[in-house]
């Protein structure tokens, strides 16, 4: 009971440093020292709740025991982040995106294609992960081809429809003007329509970024080979290997934040002219 009030205690001086350091103005130290400094108390709250109240390692182990599994599993976490991330998530993340970009250009020059694949696409995109894995499993194949049909099913419509979304947001009066320099079809979606879409374009990027790992992971629950995050995650929770559970969820939740920070920095590459972006 000591160690919970020492660690309690701990966690109120570090809320009172984060108070302080956020009423300061606003630099790149402070809006990461903030952050960081939390992070940091919450694994030392953990660990100190953990072993001061002893908590069995089955029901929850502290940050000290995931750090030792993270470290000595480490060629097990690679090769299951190879195929689930790179293989699975990766793969259908760049072929459902890609796709519904050409299929968002389609869609855009056909009002027929707008008013019947659109709705469609809203209903398939309710449809839900956990029914639709495993008939993709069972088409694709138990490797890595059938979780990225399943990420390239997830992605598809939600970056369908923010392309339409920002290829329609150009206004009439620019596409006026445009036509009267005779700009056709192809000239005036790269110089305005285009450019005007990028800020929706990204912003089903980075939505499609979270669910292309969401989705790799669920859809190794129903089939797969003996590695990838999924399974290791199904196959240790059943022999109350919690310690490496987390270690699994960590690196899944590493490399999601990773890539959704690539993608935001693409983001501002290429959007630096758009007032979201600007300092």
């Amino acid at each position: 009971m000591t160690l919970v009030l020492i660690v309690i205690a701990v966690w109120l001086m570090a809320w009172w440093l984060n108070t302080k350091l956020a009423a300061k103005p606003k630099s790149r130290l402070i809006s990461f020292l903030v952050p960081a400094i939390f992070g940091l108390t919450l694994l030392i709250l953990w660990e100190g709740i953990v072993r001061g109240l002893e908590v069995r390692a089955v029901l929850l182990p502290p940050p000290s025991a995931i750090v030792v599994a993270f470290y000595t599993k480490m060629p097990i976490l690679w090769v299951d982040f190879v195929q689930t991330f790179i293989k699975g998530a990766l793969s259908g993340y760049f072929i459902g995106c890609g796709a519904a970009f050409l299929t968002a250009i389609a869609v855009d020059r056909s009002p027929f294609l707008q008013k019947g694949l659109l709705p469609v696409g809203n209903f398939v995109a309710a449809l839900p992960i956990i029914g639709m894995a495993p008939i993709l499993v069972m088409w694709f194949g138990f490797d890595w081809h059938s979780k990225a049909a399943v990420v390239v099913v997830m992605v598809f419509f939600p970056m369908l429809v923010n392309s339409v979304q920002g290829l329609q947001s150009s206004e009439a009066m620019q596409r006026d003007l445009l036509r009267t320099y005779a700009a056709g079809y192809w000239r005036s979606l790269l110089k305005l329509r285009l450019p005007a879409a990028m800020p929706f374009i990204f912003n089903g990027l980075k939505i499609c970024t979270t669910l292309a790992l969401i989705g790799a992971i669920v859809a190794e629950f129903f089939g797969s080979p003996i590695k990838g995050m999924g399974f290791r995650i199904s196959t240790e929770v059943g022999r109350l290997a919690l310690d490496m559970v987390w270690a699994e969820i960590t690196v899944a939740a590493l490399a999601g934040s990773a890539f959704y920070g690539s993608v935001v920095l693409l983001e501002r590459a290429v959007t630096f002219w758009h007032p979201s972006q600007r300092g």
